[in-house]
């Protein structure tokens, strides 16, 4: 049986995650401009099937990455979580399995049992 302060450390620690956004951060080169004239930066992400990207302005950076950062936490979180409840359900799943006897099942018939002679 799991403790149920892990469950709920993870829920704790869960509900202090303020800031969540799917994706990756990328750095992008373009050829035809300078090195000077960036960094340029871009997120992708999957939403409804589609890769979609957007830019991502230098003085939004820092934000950003903490709010995939956060999101990652959260999967992680959720994650331990699952497998938590799981392990639980299996537990108390086994202890019902284990607390039964199996029953034989008598033969009921509503025509009397007559012996058979011996002859």
């Amino acid at each position: 049986m799991t403790n149920p302060t892990d469950k709920a450390k993870i829920l704790s620690e869960i509900a202090q995650i303020n800031r969540m956004e799917r994706g990756n951060i990328s750095r992008v080169i373009f050829k035809d401009r300078s090195p000077q004239a960036g960094p340029y930066f871009k997120l992708q992400y999957w939403d409804q099937g589609k890769n979609h990207t957007r830019h991502v302005p230098p003085e939004q950076l820092e934000a950003l990455q903490a709010a995939v950062d956060g999101y990652t936490k959260f999967q992680d979180l959720t994650q331990q979580y699952a497998q938590l409840i799981v392990a639980e359900t299996r537990s108390e799943l086994e202890q019902l399995s284990s607390g039964l006897k199996k029953k034989t099942r008598h033969r009921r018939s509503s025509w009397p049992r007559t012996k058979k002679s011996s002859k």
